[in-house]
C-alpha cells in the first residue's frame, strides 16, 4: 500500500481523507462504555438484582467496550489503509490497500456518497476508464469497482475515514460543481 506521503502532492489546494483505525477505536470504546454504564443499573433494576458499586460497573464497561472497539476496529474492512485526496487537479482514491488512482475533475461523471447498509461508501463513476491514471504502480491493483445503474464505479470504504464523510461530500460538491 503506497500511503498519501508517499505521492506527490498536486499542486493548489489538497485535503486529505485517511483511514484511522485508533481514532475509530476511541470513538466506540467511548460511547460503548457510556451505554454500559448507562445501561448497567437499569439491567440491575429490571433482573431485580442488587446493583453493582459503580468501580465494577465502570471495570466491566471498560472490558467490554475495548473488545467491541477492537473488534470493529481490526476486523472492519474499511481498517486497511484507505485514503481519498481532493485538490484542484482532481481526485486521489486508494482503497483498503489498493494503488492509488488519479481522476481529473473533468473526468468524474460523478461521485457519490451514501450509505451502503451500515456502511458509509463513495462511489467515483470516470466518465472513461481510459482517463483513470495510475499515481503510482505498486502491482497491489485498482480501487475496487462495481456496477452501477451509471456504469462502472470505483468504490471507497469510509466508515473508518477521517475527517468524515459529511467533509468528503463537501469537498466533492464543490469540486464537481466548478468543474462543470
Amino acid at each position: 500500500m503506497i500511503k498519501p506521503e508517499q505521492v506527490t502532492e498536486p499542486p493548489g489546494e489538497t485535503k486529505l481523507f485517511r483511514s484511522a483505525p485508533l481514532r475509530t477505536f476511541l470513538v466506540f470504546f467511548v460511547i460503548m462504555l457510556v451505554v454500559y454504564v448507562a445501561v448497567s443499573p437499569l439491567v440491575d433494576l429490571v433482573l431485580g438484582a442488587s446493583p453493582d458499586s459503580w468501580r465494577a460497573t465502570l471495570a466491566q464497561g471498560a472490558i467490554v467496550a475495548a473488545l467491541v472497539a477492537g473488534g470493529w476496529a481490526v476486523t472492519a474492512r474499511s481498517a486497511r489503509a484507505t485514503w481519498v485526496r481532493t485538490s484542484d487537479d482532481g481526485l486521489e482514491i486508494a482503497s483498503q490497500g489498493s494503488d492509488p488512482v488519479m481522476l481529473h475533475w473533468a473526468d468524474v461523471d460523478a461521485a457519490v456518497v451514501h450509505r451502503r447498509g451500515t456502511r458509509m461508501v463513495l462511489e467515483v463513476m470516470p466518465s472513461d476508464m481510459d482517463r483513470v491514471h495510475p499515481v503510482q504502480d505498486n502491482d497491489n491493483g485498482w480501487p475496487a469497482m462495481t456496477e452501477t445503474e451509471s456504469g462502472t464505479a470505483f468504490t471507497v470504504e469510509l466508515s473508518q475515514v477521517w475527517p468524515g464523510p459529511r467533509a468528503l461530500r463537501r469537498e466533492l460538491a464543490r469540486h464537481l460543481t466548478a468543474a462543470r
